[in-house]
């Protein structure tokens, strides 16, 4: 066994992370680490062995842990990588902090970060996927952001060195997003708050929010929308090829394509990652067949089935 640091925070060995993401499946990670502060998680790092992986964790949002865990430290950033100021028209936020906080913070400030009020999900996260809603996405909006990598040594990256794609980042493996700074429009906080009020309305209406999902479980499949260029465009929805293909409803195990809007995979009655997954896929199959279209995963999936379990 490979020897590990020691810590202030806490490192807790064969740690079932299926209580940590919001679909509720999945294995244990070899060691799940949580550190006290920016420099507890650096000195780990730096310490920690080259040949150990590391994958930072948000708040399991947009994640499938498959069901035999993952053979790594996962780094899981909370108190002391959570605070959230204003200045200007600048907002800066630890990568712990909820999107949904940020934007209601940013709000009371004046500052027009709407776009992350309905987005589940931590900072970190947010930055990692480019997140977007509404036609706003993180490449829009941020300056920077600060990065413990691999190696324990801090750096502050900017947006341009992210390479951001819709629903994707350029960063290196193991590195850890630690802060990101935003810039958004000044605005009228009772008129932000409002619109923020419009927006959950309608996510609530149309999407299954009572329902255990990760979010939307396949990109768009059309388009290019990803840095808010005026030529973006998403006009044939995810959705809409599901349903197409007769896979609004679909079940296995204990695992469904929501009724409520179709792109939103739930884990309807204890379902293991290998049912989510494998749904996924024969929807993946069935809108080929049908449509032509190959959907890609927006849902990151990690770790190691467990043998001969598909």
């Amino acid at each position: 066994m490979t020897q590990m640091p020691s810590v202030r925070g806490k490192l807790t060995p064969n740690r079932d992370l299926s209580g940590l993401t919001w679909l509720r499946v999945g294995g244990p990670a070899d060691y799940l680490f949580q550190p006290a502060d920016l420099d507890d998680l650096k000195a780990f790092l730096a310490a920690l062995p080259e040949d150990v992986a590391v994958f930072p964790m948000g708040v399991g949002s947009n994640l499938i842990v498959r069901d035999g865990g993952i053979r790594a430290v996962v780094i899981r950033l909370g108190r002391g990588f959570n605070g959230i100021s204003v200045e200007g028209t600048c907002v800066t936020a630890g990568a712990a902090a909820l999107d949904a906080h940020v934007a209601r913070k940013a709000a009371e400030a004046g500052v027009d970060l709407t776009f992350l009020r309905t987005i589940p999900g931590s900072i970190g996260g947010a930055v990692r996927m480019n997140a977007g809603c509404y036609g706003s996405y993180v490449a829009d909006h941020l300056v920077h952001i600060r990065v413990v990598t691999r190696d324990g040594e801090e750096k502050i990256l900017s947006a341009e060195a992210l390479q951001f794609q819709y629903r994707q980042s350029e960063l290196p493996e193991g590195w850890v997003i630690v802060e990101a700074m935003f810039e958004g429009k000044a605005g009228a906080p009772e008129a932000l708050d409002a619109h923020m009020t419009a927006q959950l309305q309608k996510r609530d209406e149309t999407q299954p929010t009572k329902d255990r999902t990760a979010g939307s479980t396949f990109r768009n499949p059309a388009g290019f929308s990803s840095t808010g260029q005026a030529d973006d465009t998403h006009e044939l929805k995810a959705w809409k090829v599901i349903d197409d293909a007769g896979m609004r409803g679909a079940t296995l195990g204990g695992a469904q394509m929501s009724e409520k809007h179709s792109n939103f995979l739930t884990n309807a009655d204890a379902a293991t990652a290998a049912d989510l997954e494998g749904l996924g896929e024969e929807v993946r199959k069935r809108v080929f067949q049908n449509s032509g279209i190959e959907l890609v995963w927006e849902i990151m999936r990690v770790g190691e089935p467990i043998p001969d379990a598909g």
